[in-house]
């Protein structure tokens, strides 16, 4: 590693309080970034401010407290809009991912689905991404096909073209796949979609904290996503839809909020995105997803992309030299998942936590892949900014570990 990018990790890792924790008597080698990341002081400190300097709640006071809340509760919206080449009035605060996608199925899809229609779902996606769509076909007597993948874990574009057709109102794609780790061409996926009169919405979890995110290059009509996912707090999401779009649709959830005026047996919305906010938000971890997105840019973008592509390199590579591992798909960012031939990876997370390595074990909210790639199960490590070389190395030791356990 050079001498700058090792000052740059230094530094990076210095912001990262989580880092410091031992496991088991050993250093932290946090791999599990696909499933939460670690937050950094910056954001941790915003969070913070929102307890100790702006207790008051939003939208509806009038007193000092509030207000200010309030303004930083918007700013906080049009930070996050600005980090994904949106505008603030596109911007749905969620509680994640699988709130924003449930929403579009619920609100789009009641509205736009039912007998004859069909929805088009990949082979790659999280149970978050495939579950809401089954649901919502079942209830609105709609189609649901799903867009196969090569053994690579890429989408065959020849045969979803072949699902494309006058029929399908929507398709629901991953970015960038939390099991194989594989980049999905969105902007031409959604250029075929809409040659169909097709909407696209894209789960865009993993993508966020690792690739540049520009909704209107993208084509898309929806994007979805995480804070926690990009070293932001837990329990919150954004659903980014287009303004025309998010115009006509009705409300998912009912409450304070989301109404303009009530009256006893009738009630009118507000225009979106509140009308589809009921309820109190979670405003400090609104902030701080704000913060953590600002944050996030004052890195070297050029460089992180590079570090964290050298590293995914590195972590292909010395699996694929560890005898007895097999690699699933082929992974191209962040994410790698394997199996250890003849034992569990639930036991290979054990003992990789007895080491200090921390990774996930399991099916990772996507059985129907698993089953398309012949595996019961994997061991999935996936990467963050604050990574190194040193911690690759950690859970290629530790495999060595594994090996000899189970000799």
């Amino acid at each position: 590693m050079h001498a700058d990018a090792r000052s740059d990790l230094a530094a990076w890792r210095a912001e990262v309080p989580a880092l410091a924790l031992p496991v088991h008597g050993r250093r932290l080698v946090y791999l599990d970034n696909a499933a939460t990341t670690l937050m950094a002081r910056p954001v941790i400190d915003a969070v913070a401010r929102v307890a100790t300097h702006l207790p008051g709640n939003v939208h509806r006071g009038v007193h000092a407290l509030a207000e200010a809340a309030d303004a930083a509760f918007e700013g906080a919206r049009a930070t996050i809009a600005r980090h994904l080449g949106a505008r603030p009035d596109e911007i749905v605060l969620t509680s994640g991912t699988t709130a924003a996608i449930n929403l579009v199925a619920q609100a789009w899809g009641r509205a736009n689905l039912g007998p004859g229609d069909a929805v088009v779902v990949s082979a790659l996606e999280h149970h978050a991404n495939l579950v809401p769509w089954q649901a919502a076909c079942a209830e609105r007597g709609a189609t649901l096909r799903i867009a196969p993948i090569d053994d690579a874990g890429r989408i065959d574009l020849v045969a979803l073209d072949a699902l494309l057709d006058a029929r399908v109102k929507l398709l629901a794609v991953a970015h960038l796949s939390n099991v194989v780790g594989t980049v999905a061409p969105i902007a031409a996926i959604a250029a075929r979609a809409h040659a169909v009169g097709a909407r696209v919405l894209v789960d865009g979890a993993q993508a966020l904290p690792h690739l540049p995110i520009d909704v209107a290059a993208l084509g898309c009509d929806f994007y979805a996503c995480s804070g926690h996912k990009a070293y932001g707090p837990t329990g919150t999401g954004v659903l980014w839809g287009r303004a025309d779009v998010l115009a006509a649709m009705p409300p998912w959830q009912h409450g304070g909020e989301m109404v303009a005026a009530v009256e006893a047996t009738r009630a009118r919305y507000r225009e979106a995105p509140a009308r589809f906010e009921a309820g109190t938000p979670n405003i400090s971890g609104v902030i701080g997803l704000a913060a953590a997105l600002d944050h996030a840019a004052t890195r070297d973008r050029a460089a992180v992309a590079a570090h964290e592509a050298r590293l995914h390199a590195r972590l292909r590579a010395g699996l694929a030299a560890t005898p007895g591992v097999r690699v699933l798909g082929a992974p191209e960012a962040a994410v790698v998942s394997f199996e250890v031939a003849g034992v569990h990876p639930h036991d290979v997370a054990t003992i990789l936590d007895q080491e200090g390595v921390c990774v996930r074990s399991g099916l990772h909210c996507a059985e129907p892949l698993h089953a398309r790639l012949g595996a019961a199960a994997s061991v999935r490590a996936s990467l963050a900014y604050y990574n190194g070389d040193d911690d690759v190395d950690a859970l290629l030791a530790a495999l060595t570990r594994v090996r000899e356990v189970f000799a």
